[in-house]
């Protein structure tokens, strides 16, 4: 709890000295003499006019095949007649549209406001609102028999912020608002849903040191893709160092006190496993996560380049969080450029603290890794290992993209019965494929399709039966293909 206040305290002193200079600078423009008319010829109408364009529109169409049965439950808790069922595959069209603008910058301020409405054309997908993000019991009861697509219908304001630049390399900004950092793995704002996740509070960046960039923030108010609003606060320190335009060092610390995430489950297990008899889904899911990150691009001429990666990321309970919350993360991994070919071989690693937590990234775009099918969006108590390939190659203005994932556990798991292995190691494998059509910088189109295909049948906990209840919560082979066009202003 000490650390925990002399953060927030920074953070008060440095918002307070940011006040304190925009009062001097204000007392100090007062000096100016009436005839420097320059700025006044400058008004507010025009910092609107010479704003920035926040308006976006986003056309998908997504298709799930998914092996398995129906959900047991309703979202009430009772239960599904058709749960013995094969369940159907998910169809869904969608548009998402963004409207807003950012005015230029009027004595130092600029303001912004972007609203979102995301329509559904087709409606044959279940899109988990009952506002549990990632367990079998986030099902839209009304379209329980599909599989799931999680774009709910939703109109709204997606940012709404102020910015001051009263300070030389320095930008604070106040409100609702988009937060990408670095890869995206630990923060980011799940930009591939159509209802992105925001953050409410208030954001620093600073660029006054040499090849440096300091990120802060502290945000009291999370919407995340399901819509749902999750309260407490999450702090972010996020230090870049640039080590060539392509090539970067990043320290961060993230301390998350939101005692629900929507996770519950997801993270320790169903019931009361290994919880001393407490119920896990109202376990505290408050944590702090250190790291460190050497990622860039090499060039050695215009043709020839070496990409390469190295991080390594501890977590640990914070605030009131679960004392299991101790887990570690590394990545690793590198490859090499040919004009416009570029290939790759990584692993990543989610530690597992003994099968009963393991290393997670709620607030990260983890559509964007373990594959695109999106079975890990949060990581199974065993952990995961991911060692995979990738590869992207331009042409005109073609973008063609390929991998293979090769995802198993940090530990074994439990496996369904009735088969000669009562535990495992290989979740799966998936690959996925992509090609880009870039018409104009304002008009885009993409084809996407990802395949998982499991290995040993994982199951949540030892002894489950080869019957109904326990194939239901395996993670089943799963095909999906989504076909995108956006239009941007």
């Amino acid at each position: 709890m000490k650390s925990n206040f002399t953060f927030k305290r920074n953070l008060i002193m440095a918002y307070t000295a940011l006040a304190f200079a925009n009062i001097a600078q204000i007392a100090f423009a007062e000096e100016v003499p009436a005839n420097d008319a320059a700025e006044d010829e400058y008004t507010f109408m025009d910092s609107v006019k010479t704003g920035k364009n926040l308006t976006s529109f986003r056309l998908r169409y997504e298709n799930v095949s998914q092996d398995g049965l129906q959900p047991g439950t309703f979202a009430n808790g009772s239960a599904n007649p058709t749960a013995t069922k094969e369940l159907e595959d998910a169809n869904a069209l969608t548009l998402r549209s963004l409207i807003g603008w950012q005015t230029a910058p009027y004595q130092n301020f600029s303001f912004a406001g972007q609203i979102i409405n995301v329509t559904k054309f087709v409606d044959d997908f279940n899109d988990s609102t009952n506002n549990i993000l990632v367990n079998g019991a986030s099902n839209q009861s009304r379209n329980i028999e599909y599989a799931k697509v999680i774009d709910p219908s939703y109109t709204g304001i997606n940012q709404l912020y102020i910015d001051w630049t009263g300070i030389k390399n320095t930008r604070l900004r106040l409100g609702r608002q988009q937060v990408n950092l670095d890869n995206v793995r630990f923060v980011g704002d799940i930009g591939f849903r159509q209802v992105m996740q925001v953050f409410d509070g208030v954001s620093v960046l600073n660029k006054s040191l040499p090849d440096t960039e300091i990120f802060a923030a502290h945000f009291e108010k999370i919407t995340q893709i399901t819509t749902e609003q999750r309260d407490g606060y999450f702090d972010i320190a996020n230090i870049k160092y640039r080590i060539s335009p392509t090539e970067s060092l990043v320290g961060y610390g993230y301390f998350s006190n939101v005692n629900d995430l929507g996770f519950g489950n997801a993270w320790f297990g169903a019931g009361t496993l290994n919880n001393a008899g407490k119920a896990n889904s109202s376990a505290d899911q408050s944590n702090k996560t250190f790291g460190l990150r050497l990622d860039g691009t090499h060039p050695f001429n215009p043709n020839f380049r070496a990409h390469y990666t190295a991080e390594y990321a501890k977590q640990t309970d914070y605030a009131d969080g679960d004392d299991r919350i101790d887990a570690h993360y590394y990545k690793v991994g590198g490859g090499l450029g040919f004009d416009d070919l570029n290939f790759r071989i990584d692993q990543e690693l989610l530690s597992s603290n003994n099968n009963q937590y393991a290393f997670q990234t709620p607030y990260g775009t983890n559509h964007l890794f373990q594959g695109w099918v999106d079975k890990f969006l949060a990581t199974p108590r065993s952990g995961i290992k991911d060692t995979f390939v990738t590869a992207t190659y331009k042409y005109s203005d073609f973008v063609f993209f390929v991998d293979y994932h090769f995802i198993n556990a940090d530990d074994d798991f439990n496996t369904v019965g009735g088969g000669t292995r009562t535990n495992g190691t290989r979740y799966g494998k998936e690959w996925n494929v992509a090609a880009t059509y870039n018409y104009s910088k304002n008009v885009m189109a993409k084809l996407e399709y990802g395949k998982f295909t499991e290995d040993d049948h994982y199951a949540p906990t030892a002894n489950v039966a080869n019957n109904i209840a326990g194939n239901r919560n395996r993670i089943r082979d799963t095909e999906k293909l989504w076909l995108t066009a956006m239009y941007t202003f």
